[in-house]
C-alpha cells in the first residue's frame, strides 16, 4: 500500500513528538528550506532539538491537513511553557497557546521546503494580560 503524503505527514509529526532525531532524516531531505532559506537538515534538525529543550512540554497538535500530490498544508496548535524567550517575547514559563500554519512542499517523499507562519500577536496578547 503506497503511503499517501498525509501519512508521511503524520509520521513527520510523530517522529518530532517522540523526538526520534535519527528517524528525521526518513521524512526530511538533505536539502530543507525553511521560509525561504536553505537551512540544510542538520541545522533543521538541530533547531528543533533546541525547541524542545527551550519547551519541556512542546507537543504538535495536528488540526487541520490538506494534501496534494506535492504539498501539506497544516494548521498546528500549540500549548506550551517556553522557558525564557520565544519568538523575542518574554514568556519565562508563563503557558501560552498560539497556531501555527505551515506549508511543506515534498520531492521523494521528503520535505524539501517549509513556509511557516507563527501567530505571535496571540501571545504577545496573552502576555500583556498577565
Amino acid at each position: 500500500m503506497t503511503k499517501t503524503l498525509a501519512d508521511l505527514y503524520q509520521g513527520y509529526i510523530g517522529c518530532l513528538n517522540s523526538q526520534d532525531w535519527g528517524n528525521l532524516e526518513n521524512y526530511v531531505g538533505t536539502e530543507v528550506a525553511y521560509n525561504g532559506r536553505m537551512v540544510g537538515l542538520d541545522a533543521y534538525r538541530q533547531a528543533r532539538e533546541r525547541e524542545f529543550r527551550e519547551i519541556p512540554d512542546l507537543h504538535f497538535d495536528v488540526r487541520i491537513l490538506v494534501s496534494d500530490e506535492k504539498t501539506v498544508a497544516s494548521r498546528l496548535e500549540f500549548e506550551i511553557s517556553p522557558s525564557g524567550e520565544f519568538l523575542g517575547l518574554p514568556v519565562n514559563g508563563k503557558r501560552v497557546k498560539f497556531s501555527e500554519n505551515v506549508f511543506y512542499e515534498y520531492e521523494g517523499g521528503k520535505i524539501v521546503r517549509i513556509w511557516s507562519v507563527l501567530d505571535k500577536a496571540a501571545i504577545e496578547a496573552q502576555l500583556s494580560r498577565s
